[in-house]
């Protein structure tokens, strides 16, 4: 099988750039081109048909994704497990009909106390059966997961990325890609974002603390954020 088409298969089993490497025993440095090559192929092909005005297929977010946030009660949106331990890691998964018997599919994952969006996962065109397996992946290490509108979905992806932006952030490089697949980001914020209105930094696996630190102390003191890394 050529190389693309094994990174590709990687990639919809839901496998970071880093642990597709691993697999083939390549270099990240090989895979990084081929996977932002995939995800361009599949974003062109998706605009052909206008994914962002395409019929939503189905949209789903972990239980727990309200945790420390501000929600306008205006919208009426629910939570189904509100006290989940999240921690301000919320996943947001988006499939709109590509074709009648394919779907366009999206996955983002919103550091929505500081940093924004942290992964992406696609976009990728799949038929009914393998979203179902990627969805059960994609939410593998989560209590749950529910069924949200858009709209929730446009506000905790793009309005965490304005949030960290505002602290010195940038989204995961492929976010440009995949941000289609939510619509168009036109709206007032109904969500507050940091964990009870204020930066809140959880060191993650593939991160450099040192490096987010430093990003937040360029606009605020100490005292105007939190953090927790494995030093702390």
């Amino acid at each position: 099988m050529e190389l693309k088409e094994q990174v590709r298969e990687l990639r919809l089993q839901g496998k970071s750039p880093k642990e597709i490497a691993r697999a083939l025993k390549v270099s990240p440095s090989v895979v990084a081109p081929l996977v932002r090559a995939i995800a361009a192929e599949t974003a062109e092909s998706a605009e052909a048909t206008g994914p962002g005005e395409a019929e939503v297929a189905g949209c789903w977010i972990n239980v727990g994704w309200s945790e420390g946030l501000g929600i306008d009660p205006a919208r009426g949106w629910v939570d189904e497990a509100p006290a989940s331990g999240v921690g301000g890691m919320v996943c947001v998964l988006v499939a709109r009909r590509h074709t009648w018997d394919r779907l366009s599919v999206c996955g983002y994952l919103a550091d929505v106390y500081c940093t924004g969006v942290k992964s992406v996962i696609g976009p990728d065109v799949l038929d009914d059966r393998d979203l179902v397996r990627f969805r059960e992946y994609f939410f593998g290490e989560y209590p749950a997961w529910q069924e949200a509108p858009i709209e929730l979905a446009r506000h905790l992806v793009f309005g965490s990325v304005d949030y960290a932006r505002k602290l010195g952030f940038e989204p995961h490089d492929l976010f440009a890609l995949g941000s289609d697949l939510l619509g168009k980001w036109e709206e007032e914020p109904a969500v507050t974002f940091g964990r009870d209105g204020k930066p809140f930094y959880v060191e993650g696996p593939d991160d450099d603390p040192a490096k987010v630190l430093r990003t937040l102390r360029r606009t605020l003191s100490d005292d105007e954020f939190g953090y927790v890394t494995a030093g702390r």
